[in-house]
């Protein structure tokens, strides 16, 4: 029987997150994984689907360099270069953490485990007891039960490995996932169809960011079928077909299923642990503990932002937690989100819509476009960016579009976590050309003293 301080099921990043914390808290610590540690971020979510949307922004460079200058063609692309570039991102950052993880004395058990109780782990018929036991499983692409997957029918697992560029592609579903596989594959020369059931694109965003997006997705000639629903899936040795409520019928090579994830908590002992499930995802306290006191649950199979920095955070809390610390969560309205296709989303904090229901009509907005941006004009980017306030003049909300803004999030976080008013952060310096400029326009426009606004 193997015993630790601290066993965590599931080595993705809430899980090698809480496994690395407790062990610099002097934890002895065994983390288990079926598969590699890193998990599905690492290995077939965020670090290769970005790798790929980088090499979708340098074809888009390519085809576009004759704006600039730059005499460049775009040929075409190479998959097995294109994979290897990917694989070879995802094998240098899973070999440094592999060395951290041992240099820190953290044990890994290969294996599927199975909570057997409130101190114990089942790993393949070997017994882990661990005095606080941390769930980290994560989630798996969803499937609905009328959609078998095929070599057409692809979830995002299995389009990060296809072997070609598809002609034609269908995109179930116009969440983070499917606009990130439409900006790449339209990138890569890709006829794009995204077929949508709520009335936009992105729907978790603020409604104006949506707007945004689906006229820069226009321009790139993605096509968006938003409040249509499928009725019908069928695949054919030569194309897939899907049937619309509408009676409408598309036909393409391929169909990417990006319909969400759901948690992996099925056939892990939970119930019978006594552990509380709820639609799939564990049941926790604001502490993120469990109905049973040993056992916490993190990331993805908690209710909330499928995020990896979301279980970073919940990783870190718990393991501090557990050794003793008075730690702190971010509210969930305070953890950044961030979508990268072409062009970027980040937002922190309430929507406009939120802000109101919440404050009433005293909330203030205001809209930069980045058309007035120096940097932005270099980089011929389109995109704005969207400041929500407060009646009391508190920056409540962040929503930015436009090549880059990815990077710009972390000052928007820390307007909204720290509760910073508006005019408080506008008399600060915002350097020049940056498309942080525009953040900083934005602010003393929300404040009344707009520099490059009027009107």
């Amino acid at each position: 029987m193997t015993a630790a301080d601290v066993v965590i099921l599931g080595g993705g990043p809430g899980g090698y997150a809480a496994a690395i914390r407790s062990a610099q808290l002097g934890r002895s610590v065994v983390l288990i994984d079926e598969a590699e540690v890193g998990g599905t971020c690492l290995h077939r979510g965020c670090i290769p689907t970005k790798a790929l949307l980088h090499a979708a922004e340098v074809a888009d460079s390519a085809r576009t360099a004759a704006q600039f200058g730059v005499t460049a063609t775009f040929d075409g692309i190479d998959t097995d270069k294109l994979h290897g570039f990917k694989n070879g991102v995802v094998s240098r950052l899973h070999k440094g953490l592999s060395g951290l993880i041992a240099a820190l004395g953290i044990t890994v058990v290969n294996g599927r485990g199975r909570l057997t109780g409130p101190t114990t782990v089942d790993v393949d018929g070997s017994v882990i007891t661990g005095k606080s036991i941390v769930l980290a499983t994560g989630s798996a692409p969803k499937v609905p039960q009328a959609i078998a997957t095929s070599d057409r029918v692809l979830t995002s697992d299995q389009a990060l490995e296809l072997d070609r560029i598809p002609a034609t592609a269908i995109i179930l579903g116009g969440g983070v996932i499917g606009v990130e596989f439409a900006s790449l594959w339209a990138s890569f020369g890709t006829k794009v169809t995204i077929v949508e059931a709520l009335p936009r694109l992105v729907p978790n965003e603020d409604a104006a960011i949506s707007a945004y997006l689906e006229r820069l997705f226009r321009r790139r000639k993605i096509t968006a079928k938003t409040g249509a629903r499928v009725t019908d899936v069928t695949s054919s040795d030569d194309a897939v077909r899907v049937t619309l409520e509408s009676g409408d019928e598309l036909s393409a090579d391929v169909l990417l299923v990006a319909v969400g994830r759901a948690p992996r908590t099925a056939d892990l002992g939970l119930a019978e642990a006594g552990v509380a499930v709820d639609g799939g995802f564990v049941v926790t306290d604001d502490k993120l503990r469990t109905s049973v006191p040993t056992v916490y649950a993190i990331g993805d199979i908690v209710a909330g932002l499928q995020l990896a920095h979301r279980a970073f955070q919940q990783g870190i809390f718990v393991a501090e937690q557990i050794a003793g610390q008075d730690c702190e969560l971010v509210a969930e309205s305070g953890i950044p989100r961030v979508t990268y296709c072409h062009p970027e989303i980040a937002s922190v904090g309430l929507t406009e819509d939120a802000a109101r229901e919440q404050f009433g009509e005293g909330v203030e907005t205001v809209t930069y476009d980045l058309a007035g941006n120096g940097r932005s004009q270099i980089l011929k980017a389109s995109g704005a960016i969207k400041l929500v306030v407060d009646p009391a003049g508190t920056v409540v909300g962040v929503h930015m579009i436009g090549a880059g803004v990815s990077e710009l999030i972390g000052e928007a976080q820390m307007l909204y976590n720290l509760g910073v008013k508006a005019a408080e952060a506008a008399r600060f310096v915002h350097a020049h050309p940056t498309q942080n400029e525009a953040l900083g326009e934005a602010l003393m426009a929300v404040s009344g003293a707009p520099l490059h606004l009027h009107g």
